[in-house]
């Protein structure tokens, strides 16, 4: 029986949502603020989240992001009132499963919590990344590059994983901004080119590719 932890601070559509779920077979846990939700999906024990981005403490972006930064890798579908591109865009590169706006169905959103169920069962755990001989384990947190371990900070590891998933791909400053530094990111700030300077002293200068007016990029080893 799958767990469901319902993160809204309007009653209303708490109970509204809870109720539904229950009737349909889920176990539900209701957390109306970010630093209540945060601390039950880091602890275990759910399966899915369905995350209002307007929380008291903690907003949504925050919980999202902090869920992300310590891999807890359980799907959450959004359920928010913004329905800006902007804010979508934010919320899925920094981690959503899924987004939906009030106001909603309830059953549209029981066949987005189904189907995303349905495909966290299916998916293999990947727990080491890897690209020619650089890899990451995302459980110790450390890169190995060729015969070297590598100990990283919180958001070196973060955006290393960021290239490692997407090798080969060019990477805007922009995306690295909101992936790695969530929502409210300058994008006027150089943070991301002092990273890439971090990443390459300890990798490597070669392992992050500079791409003269579009970003960065992981390349891809030759496979010829």
């Amino acid at each position: 029986m799958n767990r469901i932890l319902i993160a809204e601070d309007e009653e209303r559509i708490a109970s509204f949502v809870e109720k539904g779920l229950r009737a349909n077979g889920f176990v539900t846990t209701v957390a109306s603020d970010g630093d209540t939700a945060l601390g039950q999906a880091r602890g275990g024990g759910f399966d899915l989240v369905v995350l209002d981005i307007g929380l008291p403490g903690r907003d949504g972006f925050t919980v999202l992001r902090e869920l992300r930064e310590a891999r807890v890798t359980l799907p959450v579908i959004v359920l928010t009132a913004r329905d800006s591109v902007r804010d979508t865009v934010a919320g899925l590169e920094g981690g959503a499963d899924d987004w939906m706006t009030k106001p909603f169905r309830f059953e549209e959103l029981l066949a987005r919590v189904r189907l995303r169920l349905r495909t966290a069962a299916r998916a293999p755990e990947v727990t080491v990344l890897r690209c020619g001989d650089l890899s990451l384990d995302l459980r110790t947190r450390r890169a190995r590059a060729g015969e070297s371990l590598v100990d990283l900070s919180a958001r070196e590891f973060v955006l290393l994983e960021l290239f490692l998933r997407h090798p080969g791909q060019v990477l805007s400053r922009e995306q690295i901004l909101s992936h790695v530094w969530g929502y409210d990111f300058d994008p006027g700030s150089n943070i991301v080119d002092v990273y890439v300077r971090a990443l390459r002293k300890k990798l490597g200068a070669h392992r992050v590719e500079t791409i003269r007016g579009m970003g960065y990029r992981l390349p891809q080893p030759d496979r010829t």
